[in-house]
């Protein structure tokens, strides 16, 4: 069984930053892909970044050049760096992860960009 652990989240200024963790715990698979989503309240879930196996990242326009997805030397663990924070990117962000075995979620973080 795999469990997503994410930690991280919290409340900060507009220009601020944050980094989201997620680790795959209780997991002998190892991590293939993951991404990065979020929700705002009365918004769909979106993706935030993704990373594939062997490092290739993707990121949503409106988060270019601001979050930076990372999985340091392939472990079971996957950060998101949150810089430049804007009020809009408050929401609950979730941790997705790709094993052999199957896509897994974390339980979400509450991240809340005010003044």
């Amino acid at each position: 069984q795999v469990q997503l652990v994410e930690s991280g989240g919290g409340l900060v200024q507009p220009g601020g930053s944050l980094r989201l963790s997620c680790a795959a715990s209780g997991s002998i698979f190892r991590l293939r892909a993951a991404a990065w989503y979020r929700q705002a309240p009365g918004m769909q879930r979106e993706l935030v970044a993704e990373i594939s196996n062997n490092g290739v990242t993707n990121y949503a326009d409106s988060v270019k050049g601001r979050f930076a997805i990372s999985n340091p030397n392939a472990r079971n663990i996957v950060y998101l760096q949150m810089n430049k924070l804007k009020i809009e990117d408050t929401a609950v962000y979730y941790c997705n992860g790709k094993f052999s075995v199957g896509d897994y979620w974390g339980q979400g973080t509450q991240v809340t960009v005010s003044s």
